[in-house]
């Protein structure tokens, strides 16, 4: 077989791949929305935009898509910063430095019913270790899941905790890329850490940072996991977002309709956003 032949073998199969797993289930998803089903195995009803003026209408679709979005904005931020300054720490010389480095990425390799389970013990009302020693320092305790910022900050703290190391370990392999010269220079000139980093360290990191706050986003806004297994979007709605919102729908209210028209929604939503994001901050492909 020709390399040509290869080629457009390995290109058909990716195709056909990503039509069935990809194409194929959102465009099944979005059929959905126009229908009226109390199951997937009940007759579909044609309901036509019905579904989503109905979500619309709803002050529940709006309280999930601001937390979407607060959700979405404080992890987020607090991945990025974090992520910065703990790639700027590894990237120095120090003793066992090859062995911090492994270290750093364990939170990323554990699964997230693990790290759920472990901060809801950390945080039990009776037992637990943050409770504890809240209660040593005389600090008043924190009722994580019964008030909504607290319910809130939970979620973030953990999805922080989580991915930062993802984070960190992409812009450490970008630091590895800016040549030393360049903040050998800066010295010469008798430039500080923190002007080097933002007239060097920062302007050479742009093109990563600007694909990782696009993923980040978009993983951030549809994440379902740690909300789920945290609070299931409580109390009293105060963290659910977009996704939960569909899954309670679709499978709490049998509304397969719109539990889909909301999915689809959130679909134009970040599609929206990415095409603004990609047009306020162009890779630079030069």
């Amino acid at each position: 077989m020709s390399s040509k032949a290869t080629i457009y073998s390995f290109l058909f199969l990716g195709l056909a791949v990503t039509a069935l797993l990809i194409v194929a289930p959102v465009v099944y998803a979005v059929s959905l929305s126009f229908y009226q089903m109390d199951s997937f195995v009940g007759a579909p009803k044609w309901a036509g935009l019905d579904n989503y003026t109905r979500m619309l209408s709803q002050w529940v679709f709006w309280r999930a898509l601001i937390n979407g979005f607060i959700y979405s904005f404080g992890t987020i931020i607090f991945q990025v910063v974090l992520g910065i300054g703990f790639a700027l720490v590894l990237n120095q010389v120090f003793p066992g430095r090859n062995i911090v480095r492994g270290l750093s990425i364990l939170p990323y390799l554990l699964p997230t019913v693990v790290v759920v389970l472990t901060f809801k013990w950390m945080v039990d009302g009776s037992i637990g270790v943050l409770t504890t020693m809240m209660s040593a320092l005389g600090l008043p305790q924190v009722q994580w899941f019964e008030s909504p910022g607290a319910a809130m900050a939970s979620v973030i703290l953990v999805s922080v905790w989580m991915w930062t190391p993802f984070v960190t370990t992409t812009f450490l392999a970008a630091l590895q890329t800016v040549p030393s010269s360049l903040y050998e220079a800066a010295k010469v000139d008798g430039t500080n850490a923190v002007q080097r980093f933002f007239h060097i360290t920062l302007p050479m990191l742009k093109p990563i940072l600007t694909v990782i706050v696009l993923l980040r986003a978009v993983w951030m806004f549809n994440k379902f996991d740690v909300i789920w297994l945290l609070t299931q979007g409580g109390p009293v709605g105060a963290t659910e977002h977009l996704a939960i919102l569909s899954y309670k729908q679709a499978f709490g209210q049998f509304d397969i309709g719109g539990g889909a028209a909301v999915a689809t929604i959130s679909f134009a939503i970040l599609s929206l956003v990415v095409f603004i994001y990609f047009r306020l901050f162009p890779l630079d492909t030069e």
